[in-house]
């Protein structure tokens, strides 16, 4: 039970305990937009392979390549430019790198070859981790504690929306065959190009200001977007010397000082075990699918979309309901449990493992909804775009080479060696998470 809002001794209430209006609401609105496109990208380039593969001759190394290469662009992105909004301010960066992703969306009707479309997706991921270093971050700065948590959880649910409907419409549109898989995935410009006209305008993060000394300014987007009735000095008190006009420097070294490693330590490996599985197995559903055995088609591909966007819609309420650190360790138990005896029961009846594939469906797609909340509570506002960034653009990694390896492993190891390797990092998780994670729920952001 929230407590009610206070009053600081002027009447005012505090920046984080202020009322949600219509500003949190929108700069949560367009901070969807990184997270629609991760997962419409995602969807369409798996759906899009399918087409690419035979029509260019390339192998397996090429498909996983291809599968992970806006990761490997997330990481880019996430560790330059989410240190770089630390030094520069938020807001221009989260314009510019939506015309990066809408210019490469487009490009990608053209492309000749593998490799064009290799670096092309590679610019959309840049594009993208900078939104995901940037964007929670400005939701988290702005927004009230009491609704921080639903409204950041609430941009992951926006992802597994994006991926269903690149489920939807990249099947729809690849049974034309040909070059149907070029529109496919330039139609991922339109919501980039939407996404980015509706930004123009948005301030800077008043938190980042005061860490700069720039409090005036800061004291001017509070009451324009916030309203009068708030306390400014309940967050002015950041700044070191008030009316300062020289930036403190920024380094990721910050992030591993003896009083910050920790969180960052398990914020690297909670966020590495959690989408490692997921992003592998999504990438190539209808090739996990196949190795089950439980090729559904159109209906059971289709009932796996449904209970990712049930999960999504759960985990929402998880989320709000439960604590960070209660929901952390309880989904990686459930995920284990339901993904680990598809590796080692491979024989197991169809009926059963299909089952077990629609609970770790639900639960992945719902405990997804902390990795846009966790992060951003880790941090101090001087590290806290670069700290997202790191825990974004690592996650990449491993999910890059989780990708990448997948389709080789399947094909070497076997499908059940490589489920088996898969719930291993469910595990790690679980036991990362009960060792290390914080409880971070109703926090106040410093």
């Amino acid at each position: 039970m929230l407590d009610p809002v206070p009053e600081s001794k002027s009447g005012l209430v505090p920046f984080d305990d202020a009322p949600l209006n219509k500003f949190h609401v929108k700069i949560t609105a367009l901070t969807f937009g990184a997270n629609f496109s991760d997962g419409y990208q995602l969807g369409v380039i798996g759906i899009a392979l399918t087409l690419i593969g035979p029509q260019m001759g390339f192998g397996s190394a090429w498909e996983g390549l291809l599968g992970a290469s806006a990761l490997i662009g997330i990481f880019l992105g996430s560790i330059t430019l989410g240190w770089l909004a630390d030094r520069i301010g938020r807001q221009q960066l989260y314009m510019l790198n939506f015309v990066l992703i809408t210019v490469a969306s487009i490009a990608q009707f053209w492309v000749e070859g593998p490799m064009q479309l290799f670096v092309l997706r590679l610019l959309i991921g840049i594009g993208i981790g900078a939104d995901y270093a940037i964007g929670p971050t400005l939701v988290a700065e702005f927004c009230p504690r009491r609704s921080r948590g639903f409204l950041l959880a609430s941009l992951t649910a926006m992802w597994t929306i994006g991926y269903i409907c690149s489920f939807f419409f990249g099947n729809y549109l690849i049974d034309m065959g040909g070059d149907a898989w070029r529109w496919l995935l330039a139609s991922s410009a339109l919501p980039s190009f939407v996404v980015l006209v509706m930004r123009v305008g948005t301030p800077e993060s008043p938190r980042w200001l005061i860490s700069k000394g720039r409090v005036d300014e800061a004291r001017a987007v509070v009451e324009k977007y916030i309203g009068r009735h708030v306390d400014f000095e309940s967050i002015a008190s950041l700044a070191a010397e008030p009316g300062a006009d020289k930036a403190p420097s920024v380094s990721y070294r910050a992030l591993f000082s003896p009083e910050q490693w920790r969180k960052t330590a398990f914020g690297v490996l909670y966020y590495n075990c959690q989408v490692i599985p997921y992003f592998a197995i999504y990438t190539f559903l209808p090739i996990v699918m196949a190795k089950f055995g439980l090729e559904g088609g159109f209906l059971g591909d289709g009932l796996l979309n449904v209970f990712l966007l049930l999960g999504s819609i759960a985990g929402l309420w998880f989320v709000s309901r439960f604590s960070r650190r209660g929901f952390v360790i309880g989904s990686f138990v459930v995920m284990a449990v339901a993904l680990g005896p598809m590796g080692v029961w491979p024989n197991a009846p169809k009926l059963l493992l299909f089952v077990l594939f629609l609970v770790f469906t639900f639960m992945m797609s719902a405990s997804s909804n902390l990795d846009q909340v966790y992060p951003p509570e880790l941090f101090s506002t001087a590290l806290r775009s670069s700290g997202v960034g790191l825990l974004n653009g690592l996650s990449r990694v491993g999910s890059a080479i989780g990708t990448f390896l997948l389709p080789m492993s399947i094909d070497h190891l076997g499908f059940s060696p490589s489920m088996t390797i898969l719930s291993v990092f469910l595990v790690l998780g679980a036991v990362v998470s009960f060792a290390w994670a914080p409880e971070t729920s109703g926090s106040t952001l410093d």
